[in-house]
């Protein structure tokens, strides 16, 4: 049996490598599996380029699985005067809107007004019939004071005016980014997790021309890969200036660093606790920052902070305490008699966004003041991209694919194809499996977003007992399954933070006996873990949880 296990582990690994032994270079190669990596990828792959996607830890582990999973079009870019960078974005979010629905879904949001309090309902109602014009929709409405309060008695209610209304969208972030690669692989892409950048290959002129890849995903010391393409393009993130500077020959003293981490941290909360059917935005007390409170798969999350983050290494990233303090005290401030405190805390996320800097070391603006717009840069035949936001990723793609012509010397057309431009990112297709048909239509338009092409193998793959709920989540247990089985999985912490996020919105991370003794069974039957196996991915999971995805200690 555990010879057996272990044959199952091993051929699942060794099928998903099987891409590295390649004999010709590859067209691109694309470090870093966020969203970023994956636009690019499937813009890449459909225009017919060879391409490789690789990932030093798991798809979606960075800021992609870790963002206030909102798709907005920026409306306090309009404040600033950015037009542009608003109009881009909200025809991104209609984009992704109609071509992903069930993954990518409207939420409404109100802002509650305040005598005395900045922003006045006619300066912020002015900017959100701005933003519905540049959507070409009307999406906003004012609600007078008793409107309001009738159907939202638990807002404070001492000098309210009444509130405004408006409209943007909601995601799971990381299923977004499976989705994406999932569209890439079906055009010809290859993607491969827990494989990590060791170092730049370069040639006699110093200029890049792959990359030494080491496996990480086992606790041994796996293999090394040399790997060679036309272009390498690093979409990493935060991350990104440790490869640049590599490309660039200088040293950590000369080289000037354009990133600045910005850590982003969220609390998530039970319905029961605080309900709410939208979303809230509002002004903290303190600092006068926008922060959120707003429904996320049958929960309340509490986000976001804008901090400065320490230079960033290959580890987790964390909530502080001083984070938790702060995200209370917001909303405990705008509902009366809620008093949430850290006893109703389910699980925290913190992520940490890449912002480009404007400012010198000492002169810097706070993180909540930098744009952000994303940057790519050329050095030495190394194509570099961060910032940006998660709705423009295609947009970012596009700007990438441009960048790495002057590399690839491809003929104009074929990067600046207009035709391709306006096509869907997102194929939808109507699933055959007769599955389908027994599921509720809020289930099936789900599912459709999330798996697209896939939904059919996902149906093929589930038991009959599958199609249930996994308690009171909006995730079936076929979801599990299929993803232990198809979508890498290496880790537990790959299958309950990342491919699903049962790990955020169940008590003790889905460690509970009920949950935790059925995917045993599914992680013994789609991955061959055994007893050991098992229980080793359960402590390494327990422990990385109770340190970065609950709270810190007091």
């Amino acid at each position: 049996m555990n010879q057996a296990n272990q044959h199952q582990q091993c051929q699942q690994r060794t099928q998903a490598l099987a891409p590295l032994s390649r004999a010709e270079p590859w067209d691109m190669l694309i470090i870093g599996g966020g969203i970023t990596g994956a636009g690019i990828a499937r813009e890449a792959a459909r225009r017919g380029l060879a391409v490789l996607l690789i990932e030093q830890k798991d798809f979606a582990w960075g800021t992609s699985s870790r963002s206030s999973k909102m798709v907005h079009g920026g409306l306090r870019y309009i404040a600033s005067g950015d037009y542009k960078t608003t109009l881009l974005s909200v025809r991104e979010r209609e984009r992704m809107l109609s071509e992903a629905s069930g993954l990518v879904n409207e939420m409404h949001y109100v802002m509650p007004h305040y005598k005395g309090k900045f922003p006045p309902p006619w300066i912020f109602n002015t900017l959100l019939r701005v933003y519905d014009g540049l959507a070409g929709k009307r999406y906003s409405k004012y609600f007078k004071k008793d409107a309001f309060l009738s159907l939202n008695p638990h807002i404070k209610q001492d000098k309210f005016l009444g509130a405004s209304q408006f409209s943007d969208a909601v995601t799971d972030d990381s299923r977004l980014v499976m989705r994406v690669l999932d569209e890439a692989i079906h055009d010809g892409a290859h993607a491969i997790n827990y494989l990590k950048a060791q170092s730049l290959i370069t040639n006699e002129q110093g200029l890049v021309t792959g990359a030494t890849l080491k496996d990480t995903s086992s606790e041994d010391n796996g293999h090394n890969y040399d790997v060679y393409a036309k272009v390498v393009v690093s979409a990493t993130g935060a991350w990104a200036d440790t490869l640049r500077m590599q490309a660039s020959k200088q040293t950590e003293q000369s080289f000037h660093k354009q990133i600045r981490p910005s850590r982003g941290s969220h609390l998530v909360v039970s319905q029961e606790r605080l309900p709410l059917n939208q979303a809230y935005t509002f002004l903290h007390p303190v600092d006068k920052r926008a922060v959120f409170v707003f429904p996320w798969e049958n929960r309340t999350v509490l986000g976001t902070t804008d901090l400065d983050h320490p230079p960033l290494d290959d580890n987790e990233v964390g909530i502080t305490n001083e984070e938790v303090d702060y995200l209370l005290a917001a909303t405990n401030n705008l509902f009366n008699d809620v008093d949430i405190s850290r006893k109703d805390v389910i699980s925290s996320w913190a992520g940490v966004r890449p912002l480009i800097s404007d400012g010198g070391d000492g002169k810097r603006v706070s993180p909540s003041k930098e744009k952000r717009d994303h940057s790519v840069w050329l050095d030495n035949n190394l194509v570099t991209v961060s910032g940006g936001k998660l709705t423009t990723f295609r947009l970012i793609a596009l700007d990438v694919l441009k960048k790495c012509q002057e590399v690839l010397a491809l003929d104009e057309s074929v990067i600046q194809n207009n035709n391709l431009d306006s096509d869907q990112v997102f194929s939808n297709q109507i699933p055959t499996n007769p599955k389908f048909a027994t599921l509720s239509k809020t289930l099936q338009q789900r599912l459709q977003g999330f798996y697209g092409l896939q939904l059919d193998r996902l149906l093929e793959l589930a038991h009959e007992e599958d199609l249930a709920y996994v308690t009171d989540s909006n995730t079936i247990w076929a979801e599990i399954r299929f993803a232990a089985h198809y979508e890498q999985v290496i880790h537990l912490d790959d299958l309950l933070l990342r491919r699903t996020r049962l790990g955020l919105i169940l008590p003790h991370g889905a460690m509970t006996p009920l949950i935790s003794d059925r995917l045993k069974q599914i992680c013994q039957q789609e991955l061959g873990w055994n007893e050991q196996k098992w229980q080793r991915e359960v402590d390494r999971y327990t422990q990385l949880w109770q340190s970065y995805y609950h709270l810190p200690a007091a």
